[in-house]
């Protein structure tokens, strides 16, 4: 009854919310996407790309007149405060953990009307994670992982990688990093530290 005031005309500057709302069935309210999304692989296809991660073609866009656009981070916020000084509407999801993924999925189900699909997809998630848990707990042995999710500077994984080891059965290699919402405050800057920790496992 009310689908027609939801947003038909979605901008995604990153690649999760380009993927969830295929997963949604939502696609056809895409109008445009981030240059790096390569998931799912036919969006790459089937949408025109107007932005990288920091930078986006601002009257590309506009010329796609979205009434959403979907962005992450505080590393996309000139680009949103350009395109809010243009009239758009901007929303810029910040999920560092899997519980604000979960969420992030939940609210962005809710904005063009598919709550209870999301619901059902977040149900789906949170009964696998349990079974994996149940199946990891009897485990004796815990490997050390190291992930680095950038190498010049030297950072490790943001919160949501960190917790995914633990939720597999690993430990992470630096848990006093690993709740550090930006990447700047996980920089190591003696890379011999890594060696030093002794990892079972280098991602």
């Amino acid at each position: 009854m009310f689908l027609n005031y939801y947003p038909q005309r979605i901008v995604c500057l990153t690649e999760e919310t380009t993927e969830m709302l295929y997963l949604l069935g939502e696609q056809d309210r895409i109008v445009g996407i981030s240059g790096f999304t390569v998931r799912p692989p036919q969006a790459r296809k089937e949408k025109p790309k107007v932005s990288a991660f920091t930078s986006a073609k601002i009257d590309k866009i506009l010329d796609l007149k979205p009434d959403l656009v979907l962005g992450f981070s505080d590393l996309q916020a000139d680009i949103a405060a350009d395109l809010i000084r243009q009239g758009i509407n901007v929303h810029i999801f910040n999920q560092r953990s899997v519980n604000e993924i979960l969420g992030m999925v939940l609210m962005l189900g809710a904005m063009v009307g598919c709550h209870e699909k999301a619901r059902l997809w977040v149900g789906n998630i949170e009964e696998k994670t349990a079974a994996i848990k149940k199946q990891v707990d009897v485990q004796a042995i815990k490997p050390v992982v190291y992930f680095e999710e950038w190498y010049d500077p030297i950072i490790t994984g943001i919160q949501w990688v960190s917790e995914l080891i633990v939720i597999a059965g690993g430990k992470e290699c630096f848990p006093e990093l690993s709740k550090e919402s930006l990447a700047k405050h996980r920089i190591i800057a003696d890379p011999f530290e890594v060696a030093k920790r002794n990892p079972d496992i280098v991602i």
